[in-house]
Formats: C-alpha cells, structure tokens, sequence
C-alpha cells in the first residue's frame, strides 16, 4: 500500500483547502442529497430527481477535484502514484489527503462546494433525450446511507430529492435488458465488525443501492458518449464474450437447472436467475467466463476500434468518483471541454496516454489487497475448527478440485474429492487453515 503523503503534497493539500475559488454559476437552489455507505465522508456525488414535461431531469453533482489539484504538482505527482483509494474493513488509503477527500472537495451536507454538474434529461421510458455538464457551485441539503434511505422508501416517506430514485432506476433496468447487459452480481463477501471483532457475511445489495448505481452508470454512459463525439477520451471497456465462451457456458447450463431458449442473449438468461439458488450462483459463477480483458482504453483522435462495455452493453466512462480514482478528475474534464465546445486542457492530453497503465495497477492492487483481506479471515475464522463437517455449495469444479461457499462463516474456498458437481450441496470437511499463507481447504466427506 502507499504511505503516507509527503509533507509538500499535504501543505498543498491544505493552501488547496483554505483557497480553492468556487464556479460563478451558483446551482445551490438545487436541493441535493448524497447517498452513500454508512459512515463515508468522501462523497463525491449528489443527487436529485424531478418530473420534467413527460419525464425526468437527473441533477449530478460531481465533487470537482480540479479546483483543489494543480496538474504536474508535488501532490498531482503523488496521486498519479496512488490511482485509487483503498478500502480495508478497519481503514482506508486514501487517493488525496483527507483534508481534501474527507473535507474540503467533499460533497458534505450544507457545505457549498465547486462541482461538475450533469443534468440529464430522460424521456417517460428512461432514455436519454438531452445532456448537459458544466461547473457550479452547490450545496447537498442532507447525507443520506443505503439502509436509511430504503428504510424511508419502505415507509413511504422518502426524501423529495430521490422520491423517485426507485422509479428511474427501474426504467433503467428495463433498458439495460433491451441493451442485453450482463449482470454477474453475486452477494458481496463482507468483513463486517461484530462484538468486538471480526467476521465474514454474505451482503445482497439493498435495491435502493442498485438503483442508485443506475445513476452512476447513467452518467457514466453519457460521459463516454461525449467522449467519443469529441474523439478524445478514456473509456472503462469489455469486450463483448467469445463465441467459445456463450458455448462452453450454454453446454453446463442444463446440468444446473438453467433454461436457455435458443436466440436468448447471455445477459437475458442471467436475468432470469435466482441468487438464492445453488445451481443458479454456479452458474453465474461461470459466467465470469463471458467478462474477461477489462481494461481503460485512451485515444485522441480516431475512436477505438471496440468501444464497448459488454458488462453494461454500451459506451462508458468513469466520471463520477473523483474523490477515489484518478480516471475520473480527467474523465470529467474531457466531458467539460466536450460540451462547451473548447480545447481539451494540455494537462489532461499529455497525461492521457498513460492513464490506462496507471489504473490498471491500481486496480490490480486492490483486487489483491481484497482477496487478501478476506483469505486471511477466512483463514482466522476457522483456524480452530480443523476437522469440522460442514454444508457447502459448489461453485464450479475441474479435476477432482472445485470452489465450494459455506454459508456459515460466509467463506469461498478449494475443496478436493470425488464427484463435485457445481451446483451440488456437499459435505465438506476443513482439512487445513492457515493465517500465515491465507489458505483455506476442505475435503468432500463420502
């Protein structure tokens, strides 16, 4: 993990802090709330939603962390380094010192703050009908968590500013299923605190949260639309699935109480799928075969040969989290300079060519810091129960070895033995937990 800031960048941090100038266009009147984990403090987005003629006008605000970082500096230097915040169950590493992403560059609740201000305009079915980004000033009116927020929906009494978050998230939704988007979404292994020490569960997204991820990929897409408009951009892209791979998927499908119409979109069929059904979460579990080359794609001039995020089924870009990727601080900017019909700053083009390598460390990185964490529970949780029975699912398998999930402690791991069909509940017995190399292994009981 990176160490801590040097004391230049910090000193910049704070000058940044104190002086940042606020945009002249002042949207304060627009009454913005956040919505977030529980506990954040590096907000970089705020919401509202209004009826606008026969559909809807989606107000983003985007912390704007342009106005508090001077390209080329001691600290811009350093965040180059960085490319992300990390995030670990007890602490974070952040991407900017945190009297700037905790703080002043924060969309904190009655604070006026510089933002990028998207206002997109959908129709009554939920497609896009006008864009526009530009700088303003604004001020969130409330910081509202995921569990809080759909508690308020639950009893009908949500906020006014995303009363109909529900409603547009689900027109989104529909969309997506026209575009044949491929949703992988497993519940989310989680390190979560309890009585005082540590221990692993598995979390389903509150539909609340799902919804307002609709949003970000909204904007996301538009981003990446204005991109390509002006030929110049970095996108997030996936290449749509290998003919071999829908095969390979399509011929375990039966085995796993799969239907697959013929003519069916892999994404479609996904769509039909119960997350509480073994065999359906081996199949999803497969299905990771279909997303594979992820990865940031720059170019300046002629667009890219494959544009596409196959995950989402469209264009995207990453614009909507300044505060924890470096992308985005230039993502934003490009999409600026795109609406207003201006140059793109120098900064952002001489940088562009290598944003792809940066963030693809950082990427890599975090994905290892995860696994590792959660190895390294797993490992902890069950270090004294060696030669415990327990029930299992498995997830996929391949020579007398597969990945089975306990439900009780949430754990994923190698399990060897005979006939492991994925999809299957087994019995499985620890035969090994070790804290010091994070491994984990189960045999299958007779």
């Amino acid at each position: 993990m990176p160490g801590d800031f040097s004391s230049r960048a910090l000193a910049l941090a704070e000058d940044a802090a104190r002086s940042a100038a606020l945009p002249e266009l002042d949207r304060t009147d627009i009454p913005l709330v956040t919505v977030d984990p529980t506990g954040s403090r590096d907000l970089d987005q705020a919401v509202h939603i209004a009826t606008e003629d026969d559909g809807y006008l989606i107000s983003y605000a985007i912390a704007d962390v342009a106005a508090f970082v001077v390209a080329g500096s001691a600290l811009d230097l350093e965040l180059q380094s960085r490319g992300e915040t990390y995030y670990f169950p007890d602490a974070r590493v952040p991407l900017h010192p945190t009297v700037l992403s905790e703080g002043a560059a924060s969309l904190l609740p009655d604070q006026v703050r510089p933002a990028v201000l998207w206002q997109i305009r959908l129709d009554a079915a939920g497609d896009v009908r006008g864009v526009e980004v530009e700088r303003a000033r604004v001020r969130s009116r409330r910081q509202l968590d995921y569990a809080e927020l759909q508690g308020l929906i639950d009893a009908g009494r949500p906020p006014e500013a995303v009363a109909l978050l529900p409603r547009v998230g689900y027109l989104r939704q529909l969309l997506a299923r026209g575009r044949h988007a491929i949703d992988l979404e497993l519940p989310a292994q989680d390190v979560v605190a309890v009585d005082g020490g540590w221990t692993l569960r598995f979390r389903d997204d509150l539909p609340v949260e799902a919804c307002n991820a609709e949003i970000s990929l909204l904007t996301g897409s538009c981003a990446g639309q204005l991109m390509l408009q002006a030929g110049i951009g970095v996108l997030r892209t996936v290449p749509p699935p290998s003919a071999g791979a829908i095969t390979a998927l399509r011929r375990i499908a039966p085995a796993l109480g799969v239907r697959w119409p013929a003519g069916l979109a892999p994404g479609d069929v996904l769509a039909t799928l119960r997350r509480d059904d073994p065999r359906h979460v081996a199949f999803v579990s497969h299905a990771a075969s279909l997303l594979r080359g992820a990865g940031y794609t720059a170019f300046d001039g002629s667009p890219p040969a494959q544009p596409l995020h196959a995950g989402i089924g469209a264009v995207y870009a990453h614009v909507t989290a300044p505060l924890r990727r470096l992308v985005d601080r230039y993502g934003s900017e490009i999409c600026l300079a795109a609406h207003a019909g201006t140059q793109v700053p120098d900064w952002v083009r001489e940088r562009l060519p290598f944003l792809p390598e940066v963030m693809a460390a950082a990427d890599h990185l975090a994905h290892a810091a995860d696994r590792a964490v959660v190895d390294m529970t797993e490992a902890w949780l069950l270090a004294d129960r060696v030669g415990e029975v327990f029930d299992a699912v498995v997830l996929d398998a391949e020579d007398h070895a597969a990945t089975v999930a306990v439900s009780e402690p949430a754990v994923r791991a190698r399990c060897v033995g005979e006939h492991l069909e994925p999809g299957a509940s087994i019995r499985a017995r620890l035969i090994e937990s070790s804290v010091a190399t994070r491994t984990v292994r189960f045999e299958r009981v007779a």
